[in-house]
């Protein structure tokens, strides 16, 4: 009992001397010596002491009632949270449709975060023989390109069944005019999802890849009033065969049709002079097509560490508009410039061709003096 009040005296004092009562922590003191009796603990002493008791204890064991029972934070004090980020929003790819009189095409569509908003522009992305929309998304990395800067694309499926290969039948005389064959589906899909979603009708363009390419040339012009811009890479000018022994000629030298008269379709043109498949000339041919072959043009040669180097060619129309560009990537074979490995036929190296085509599709809307 000796041993029991000693430290309860001694605590006494402690809590005294840490309230600043000095001269009853003083009594408690001797009394705990035995020289004294203990000081009373008045009404308001007691509950001052408790007080320090209930500091002390929620610091050292951070007790939730005690927690919930202390006073709120110093705000302007407290260290200032990191600014809320809120994480990128994604579009989506989705599967659909098109089908009427000519036949029926699968395709998947990137619908990018602003949909709804206000009308965006669309691109027809147009895979190459053995290619499906799935793998040419990842390849040219389109998707990725329309998440960050709002815009549509639109990938039709060739049916294995119009051709075994998965090529789009640029070379067939049956599916080079306008309202006949693949161009109609193509064109159809593309008006059926302009009803469909807030599409800027000014800014629709069309791009492909080889044989997509090839399809691209021809869309441009079969329907310029409705792509107001193409894109062709490791392609080939519309017109440039009619059968499989003059696509494979024109595959391997370039076409010896001549192009008198140029569409005027603002064209955007990729091809490596190292394509063994489809000859680089008909990236030439392609540009004399769309821009005529007296057309003025400035010459850039960029030699890059690191990647590939390439020579730009960019043509001017009369009234000094750009009508046309025309890269020609060097060391560069049969493959999407500046793709994603994750892809087939990509060349990861070179400059990236995605971004060039939507810089130069958005520079060009649509004409309203085409009928």
């Amino acid at each position: 009992m000796l041993k029991f009040d000693f430290r309860d005296l001694m605590t006494q004092a402690t809590r005294l001397t840490q309230a600043g009562k000095l001269q009853a922590a003083t009594a408690a003191i001797q009394a705990a010596l035995g020289q004294g009796t203990p000081p009373e603990r008045p009404a308001d002493e007691a509950g001052e002491i408790i007080d320090v008791e209930m500091r002390e204890v929620n610091d050292a064991h951070s007790s939730t009632s005690f927690h919930d029972m202390a006073p709120a934070p110093d705000l302007e004090q407290a260290r200032p949270s990191p600014a809320y980020k809120a994480p990128p929003r994604a579009g989506r790819f989705v599967a659909g449709h098109y089908g009427e009189g000519t036949g029926r095409r699968d395709y998947k569509l990137y619908i990018p975060p602003g949909a709804g908003t206000r009308p965006l522009p669309l691109i027809v992305m147009l895979h190459g023989c053995t290619q499906n929309p799935d793998d040419f998304a990842v390849g040219t990395q389109m998707n990725d390109v329309a998440q960050e800067r709002d815009f549509f694309v639109l990938y039709p499926a060739q049916s294995r069944r119009a051709n075994p290969q998965g090529c789009w039948n640029w070379f067939k005389h049956t599916h080079q005019r306008r309202g006949r064959g693949e161009p109609a589906l193509i064109a159809g899909m593309t008006r059926d999802v302009m009803a469909n979603h807030s599409i800027d009708a000014d800014r629709i363009y069309i791009a492909g890849l080889s044989a997509g390419g090839a399809m691209a040339a021809i869309m441009g012009e079969t329907y310029p009033e409705l792509y107001a811009a193409i894109g062709v890479h490791s392609g080939l000018a519309a017109g440039s065969a009619s059968d499989l022994p003059s696509a494979l000629s024109a595959m391997k030298g370039g076409s010896t049709k001549p192009f008198t008269n140029a569409s005027g379709v603002p064209t955007i043109v990729f091809h490596g002079d190292a394509d063994a498949t489809v000859h680089h000339g008909n990236g030439e041919q392609i540009i004399v097509a769309a821009a005529g072959s007296k057309a003025k043009f400035e010459e850039d040669r960029v030699k890059t560490r690191g990647s590939r180097s390439y020579t730009r060619r960019v043509h001017r129309g009369s009234d000094g508009g750009v009508v046309a560009e025309h890269w020609v990537v060097h060391g560069a074979a049969h493959a999407w410039s500046g793709g994603s490995a994750n892809g087939s036929y990509t060349d990861p190296q070179g400059p990236d061709a995605s971004i060039e085509m939507l810089r130069f599709f958005l520079a060009h809307p649509r004409s309203h003096t085409i009928n």
